[in-house]
């Protein structure tokens, strides 16, 4: 994923966004008025008529080849012939290729400019390798969470459902202990997404007046801080995220995709041009600085909160895991983009390298300014389109205790308050490596591997169980381990750079 993901990560690319499913219309038997996709046996708990989650970004479906299990109550259907994809109501499903396309898309956007530092802060070599283990951990993670989601709408006899609504439902199937915490989950699953998500935003607006400010600083036209070009671009993103329908950001998204293809294409040709001896590079980074590694890798690759509406948009989804899978072949083709950038991107500028690989390019040059500029266009595009999701999280949570008078002036004031934080939070963190690495740290170490783990663990509890020694719970055991470690290691190592930042110093430096 890319500054933004979406994932999110999210973190997510502008055309994420140009079609937004809804993952309830299936299932929702209180707001469609039919019972003909919910089992009449099925326990009232388990079927809710708020159970979609907002709408979500387009981005990588995901679904894998069916799995009926059998669990005590009668959850599934006695004649298994229940197929959740036959029920679906989707009005423009996907193809195979169409959603490999949306994969690509979302993954390959402004996430893959950080890359090189990420190998800065793991070594060359040890950052190759290191990133093709996390990205297979990524994919992986993908395929558990929806192969839980598999299990769970045979079990609960309905067509689909979203990323909160899979956490929800595999705490309900799993013991007493964790049942108390299912509506927990869905609240964290959401709040996290938001996080990610407005975290990017604030990376976008420092990222957007980091380039500018460069360019300006070059001709010596202004002498203007960062923090003021983050303020001054702020001002019109109040006014542009007043925009509610999304085919009025479609010429945006058009745009910035333009803009974000052929600024990579021409980083590309920057970076593998003069490149200079790998024995001139660190081989492995200093241990203290891998955590940084971590989170700018998690933040680049993971799109694990939006797979799940791409699953329910998919015209045939038991083609998208696997072998051939469209999955496998996205992330192969993203993870082997994401690989050869970071590590040409590091072996070019060594030690100097930036947050976003486009500040290293000579700024005297007229293509490479030309460069900046597209690439700062593009995300102050999408910044609108990020601000989409996270924006219905929260106002679905807090819509219905408005009286309906005042809810277009809240929504407004709403809208206008989270893009003046966002800038309030840039203006105070000027500083994209390790801004990066902190939401990828926080974040998508939460929704990229402790919560699939765990998911799992609940879902195959009782049927179809952890398998031979217990090895899918021990497995699962050391992907929340995993999750854990990074989020603390990265969380407090991106604090301490952050100190570091503002005392001249940097995490690793030699003393």
């Amino acid at each position: 994923m890319s500054f933004h993901k979406s994932n999110s990560r999210t973190p997510l690319t502008p055309t994420l966004y140009t079609k937004i499913p809804t993952v309830a219309s299936g299932y929702d038997i209180e707001r469609n008025g039919s019972k003909d996709n919910a089992s009449i046996n099925q326990p009232t708990k388990f079927i809710r008529s708020d159970m979609a989650d907002v709408p979500a970004q387009q981005a990588a479906g995901s679904t894998l080849p069916l799995v009926i299990s059998r669990k005590k109550g009668g959850a599934e259907d006695a004649s298994g012939d229940y197929n959740p994809f036959e029920h679906r109501n989707v009005e423009h499903p996907t193809s195979d290729v169409e959603t490999l396309i949306h994969l690509l898309k979302g993954s390959l956007g402004s996430g893959i400019l950080a890359m090189p530092m990420a190998f800065m802060n793991a070594g060359l070599f040890f950052g190759l390798g290191a990133t093709l283990v996390v990205g297979i951990l990524c994919t992986y993670c993908v395929h558990i969470l929806v192969k839980s989601a598999h299990i769970l709408l045979h079990r609960r006899k309905i067509p689909m459902m979203g990323f909160a609504d899979v956490a929800e439902q595999a705490f309900l199937d799993g013991p007493p202990g964790l049942q108390r915490w299912s509506r927990f989950i869905r609240f964290v699953v959401n709040a996290f997404l938001s996080v990610d998500l407005l975290g990017t935003c604030c990376i976008y607006l420092v990222f957007v007046g980091t380039q500018i400010k460069q360019i300006v600083d070059y001709y010596e036209a202004f002498d203007i801080s960062l923090r003021v070009w983050i303020l001054l671009f702020t001002v019109p993103l109040i006014f542009m995220n007043l925009i509610r329908n999304l085919k009025y950001l479609i010429p945006f998204s058009f745009i910035a995709n333009v803009l974000l293809f052929v600024g990579i294409v021409i980083t590309f040709t920057y970076i593998l041009t003069d490149v200079p001896n790998p024995s001139e590079r660190t081989s492995v980074a200093s241990v203290v600085q891998w955590p940084l590694f971590f989170g700018t890798v998690i933040f680049a690759l993971e799109g694990i909160g939006v797979v799940m509406s791409l699953e329910n948009e998919m015209k045939q989804p038991k083609h998208f895991i696997g072998c051939p899978s469209v999955l496998n072949i996205g992330m192969g083709i993203v993870i082997g983009l994401y690989t050869v950038l970071g590590f040409f991107g590091y072996l070019k500028y060594g030690g100097k390298t930036e947050g976003s690989i486009t500040l290293n390019l000579p700024v005297e040059e007229k293509l490479a300014q030309s460069v900046k500029v597209m690439i700062a266009v593009a995300i102050f595009f999408t910044f609108t389109l990020q601000f989409y999701v996270p924006f219905n999280i929260i106002w679905r949570g807090v819509k219905d205790s408005i009286a309906e008078s005042k809810r277009n002036i809240t929504e407004n004031g709403l809208r206008i308050a989270l893009v003046i934080m966002c800038g309030l939070i840039a203006f105070a963190l000027p500083n994209l490596g390790p801004f990066i690495s902190l939401i990828g740290a926080v974040c998508l170490s939460t929704l990229g591997f402790m919560i699939p783990a765990t998911i799992e663990l609940a879902v195959y509890r009782e049927s179809p169980g952890y398998g031979r020694f217990n090895w899918i719970m021990w497995k699962d055991i050391c992907l929340i381990a995993f999750g854990v470690v990074g989020f603390l290691t990265g969380t407090y190592v991106s604090i301490l750079e952050f100190h570091a930042e503002f005392s001249g110093d940097h995490i690793g430096d030699s003393k």
